[in-house]
């Protein structure tokens, strides 16, 4: 009976992601869907990156956390729209899922954007279980973390289609072994595109961000 409940739950927010997706088609807007576990640096990396994607192309953000409005406003300093999405008003799930996106999208000026990045809730675990209609996944991974975390969390890493190793500036004070962690990831998925950055010093985000623009133009015939 559980894995009943289970399945409904799920068929339920692929229907609602299909639906999702063909009305990012129709808008000719592209979708990134970024996840990782809490403290990977994430919006950090965000707040650097998207003013540099806002210069170049229309986009919004969509952020989940359990609670508080603190990433949004972060966010929002870089003059992108940002709708914050807190997910303890409704039983504090750990990941945003298909039908939460679809409300999040009315408070956007729909057809002035390009670009949707979806900021979701900090865990390696049920995001990566919850289709949302995006265009492509994203990971970041960073090296305060375990070289082993794409083999402990391997659905996150072999749904993906980029991983960002995130605080490369702090490797000549860690012991984490970056060359084990990049085996581990491509051992899970050996198609995954990997940037090396730092949202410290910005090292490696202009070539995500070309990476992605590229993305969004193939993608929307932009």
């Amino acid at each position: 009976m559980e894995i009943k409940v289970v399945k409904k739950v799920l068929d339920a927010n692929d229907a609602a992601a299909a639906k999702n997706r063909k009305f990012f088609k129709e808008k000719g807007i592209f979708v990134v869907n970024i996840m990782s576990s809490p403290g990977s640096g994430k919006t950090s990396v965000l707040e650097k990156a998207i003013a540099k994607i806002n210069s170049q192309i229309k986009c919004a953000v969509i952020v989940g956390d359990v609670c508080t409005t603190n990433d949004a406003e972060r966010l929002a300093k870089a003059k992108a729209p940002v709708v914050q999405v807190n997910t303890d008003e409704f039983g504090g799930d750990c990941h945003l899922a298909a039908h939460v996106i679809e409300k999040a999208l009315d408070e956007f000026d729909l057809n002035n954007l390009d670009l949707i990045i979806v900021e979701n809730v900090g865990n390696l675990v049920c995001p990566a279980e919850f289709d949302i209609g995006e265009n492509i996944k994203g990971v970041v991974l960073s090296t305060t973390e375990g070289e082993d975390k794409p083999l402990k969390y391997p659905l996150m890493f072999r749904i993906c289609d980029f991983a960002l190793l995130n605080k490369i500036d702090l490797l000549p004070y860690l012991d984490f072994d970056k060359n084990k962690a990049i085996q581990n990831i491509y051992q899970v998925n050996p198609n995954i595109k990997l940037f090396e950055v730092s949202a410290k010093t910005e090292e490696g985000l202009d070539d995500w961000i070309k990476w992605l623009i590229e993305k969004v133009g193939e993608t929307t015939q932009r």
